[in-house]
């Protein structure tokens, strides 16, 4: 694209600028504005192989969702989050997203689902392992 002449460079995004403007979203109330940020800096961390904040942004999205009782969309996001800092070993924050996960579903009232009782394993799994790592 040539702009007065001079071919023009794609702007990079700052992640950390994104990440910030999603928290201030968050702040004053507004859940749907702060998603877009929170899901973007999550694919930008994710990009730079920064696993944890990818994961703490998807918490936030979907701490949105829950706060704007989208609770099938939050239930996607806090497992997503959970899974990615499951895999790259932050089991504590991995494990309060599966727990925020199973609070959707007591939203929904929905414990005796499959996914609920699966779910339920997961967690404490997850807490198992956890406590055998406390110091």
């Amino acid at each position: 694209m040539l702009v007065k002449g001079i071919m023009s460079q794609p702007t990079k995004e700052d992640h950390l600028k994104i990440h910030r403007e999603g928290l201030a979203l968050y702040d004053s109330g507004k859940y749907k504005e702060a998603i877009d940020k929170f899901m973007r800096a999550s694919q930008l961390y994710e990009k730079l192989g920064n696993f944890f904040d990818a994961s703490y942004m998807m918490f936030k999205a979907a701490e949105c969702s829950f706060l704007l009782k989208e609770f099938g969309t939050a239930i996607e996001r806090f497992l997503k989050s959970a899974d990615t800092a499951l895999g790259k070993g932050f089991d504590r924050f991995g494990l309060g997203g599966l727990e925020y996960a199973r609070d959707c579903y007591k939203a929904m009232s929905k414990e005796k689902s499959k996914e609920f009782t699966d779910l339920q394993k997961r967690i404490a799994e997850v807490r198992k392992k956890v406590e055998s790592q406390a110091f």
